[in-house]
């Protein structure tokens, strides 16, 4: 059975992504920080329909967590999927953005990723196999207003993706970017929809499912060309 290694797999988006990677067979590495039930709640619903979820709490943004819940794990096992979904956002305008709201966002969002993924490109690169997918945002694509630091850090993802594939392709490892517009989850409640469905073509907000269908896409389709690019799920938002 194959393995998938999801980064933030307990919520929105990561849920559902977790989810629909367990529908098509793989044997899931939940990640998740400090919500409990809601991780147990997925892995439960994964075992009810004959699937496989383990369950490894850590903060993503501490060097040192991240290489203790993982380290060990990759060394008995490459996973054959890794899915980079972590991520806050503390939005703010500038002027009035606090040291700590820049460095939370920062942190979590792209010095995680290099504590994740340094780690699994390793074990990738011994097994010379993988999937790479990470999630960033339009935000990271065109910058929203009073977003500065999340922005930043999506941007960063986008970037940081761009050049690991140029480093990994050869190796049969593939690295690309999921990029959510405007997506129904918990972060996104207290948006007003009247303002945002104006600037969305398809004049609908999008689900978590929208967007889990092309990360299964990427991590599944057996006819694999795509590499090192970003991919809106946005409704048109950004073009």
């Amino acid at each position: 059975m194959k393995t998938a290694l999801v980064i933030g797999g307990s919520r929105g988006i990561g849920r559902a992504i977790t989810l629909r990677l367990a529908e098509s067979g793989f044997a899931i590495w939940l990640t998740y920080r400090n919500n409990h039930e809601a991780a147990r709640g997925v892995q439960q619903e994964i075992e009810a329909a004959g699937g496989s979820c383990d369950l490894i709490p850590f903060d993503v943004s501490s060097y040192e967590e991240t290489e203790a819940a993982l380290a060990e794990r990759l060394e008995r096992v490459s996973p054959d999927v890794l899915v980079y979904n972590s991520g806050i956002a503390r939005d703010n305008l500038l002027m009035w953005m606090t040291k700590d709201e820049w460095n939370s966002v920062i942190s979590t969002n792209l010095n995680g990723f290099f504590n994740v993924t340094r780690q699994v490109v390793f074990a990738m690169l011994k097994a010379r196999r993988g999937r790479i997918v990470v999630i960033s945002s339009t935000s990271g694509q065109v910058g929203q207003p009073g977003q500065v630091n999340y922005s930043a850090s999506k941007a960063g993802l986008i970037g940081a993706a761009k050049a690991l594939a140029r480093e990994v392709g050869k190796k049969k490892i593939s690295v690309n970017v999921v990029a959510p517009g405007f997506i129904e989850t918990e972060m996104t409640t207290e948006i007003p929809r009247e303002q945002v469905l104006p600037l969305i073509p398809l004049n609908r907000v999008g689900t978590a499912d929208d967007v889990a269908s092309v990360v299964n896409f990427l991590c599944t389709e057996e006819h694999m060309y795509i590499h090192g690019q970003v991919i809106g799920v946005n409704g048109g938002l950004a073009m």
